[in-house]
């Protein structure tokens, strides 16, 4: 059985992953200093970074199109018996509707809103290869899937809130607080929706390594297939000490490290991390 299994670009999957399972992405829209771009192809996170650094405007993100997705489907749906496409929360963007509004007219392409982001999409994008190589069909991969993203768990915690405040997330009172006591919020995803879940205090490093231990230790419910750790721009040390928490308190067969691309950097900023899973 001929298939194909594509996402947008907010998947974040690594490309070694991407080339392992064969996925197809499709890029989101960066506009910045009066340019149109692509993620991941005509833009990339540090090229971000450095435009706000030197005093540019915090960047804004923008859906993938009606035509892009009719052009995607309609070469795809003929060289294929099916088409598994899995998008950023319906939340967070109007993909999924434009996705959907596309595959109206293609009974072999199935749209998947992953009601999360970054590699809580990326969890259900490898699902959704896996599911195929047992030679499901594009339905019944579809209808697991779906099942399986309440189960994605992602959270990430965030160094500093100067993104998050040109954003217009948070007050500049609200970002100058937090700086000043050393607190580090935790973004998680809810039902598609982003909350702050709790705060933490101290360094990044020291901060993280809790976060990571209080994702984990104890947890009997995870399935321990696969974890993400996922970070925009962290410090290598930081990195390590999350992988480190992990190895300790959880029990993964695979972790798998993978760096946040512009949807994620746009809104957090730099030395953002987080560990996201599935719930058995």
């Amino acid at each position: 059985m001929r298939y194909q299994i594509t996402s947008d670009s907010t998947c974040d999957l690594s490309p070694e992953l991407l080339q392992r399972y064969n996925i197809r992405l499709l890029p989101l829209y960066v506009n910045m200093d009066g340019k149109t771009l692509r993620d991941g192809v005509d833009v990339r996170p540090d090229d971000i970074y450095a435009h706000v650094s030197a005093g540019g405007g915090l960047p804004k993100t923008a859906a993938v199109n009606l035509a892009d997705y009719v052009r995607m489907f309609t070469e795809l749906s003929a060289q294929n018996d099916f088409v598994i496409h899995i998008c950023i929360s319906l939340d967070f963007s109007c993909c999924y509707q434009n996705a959907c509004a596309a595959a109206q007219e293609y009974a072999n392409v199935f749209v998947v809103d992953s009601e999360n982001l970054s590699t809580g999409q990326g969890l259900l994008v490898v699902a959704a290869a896996k599911l195929a190589e047992q030679g499901l069909s594009g339905a019944e991969i579809a209808e697991r899937v779906r099942a399986l993203a309440p189960k994605v768990e992602a959270s990430f915690l965030i160094e500093r809130l100067d993104y998050m405040r040109k954003g217009g997330r948070c007050s500049a009172v609200a970002a100058l607080g937090a700086n000043l006591l050393h607190l580090k919020p935790c973004i998680e995803v809810r039902n598609g929706k982003m909350a702050v879940c709790k705060k933490y205090r101290g360094s990044f490093e020291k901060c993280i390594r809790q976060y990571v231990k209080e994702r984990l230790d104890g947890r009997e419910d995870i399935a321990p297939e696969l974890t993400f750790i996922t970070h925009a721009a962290a410090d290598a040390n930081v990195v390590a000490a999350a992988k480190e928490e992990a190895a300790q308190y959880g029990s993964f067969e695979t972790v798998e490290e993978t760096q946040a691309g512009c949807t994620v950097s746009c809104h957090c900023g730099p030395n953002t991390l987080g560990i996201l899973f599935v719930r058995k």
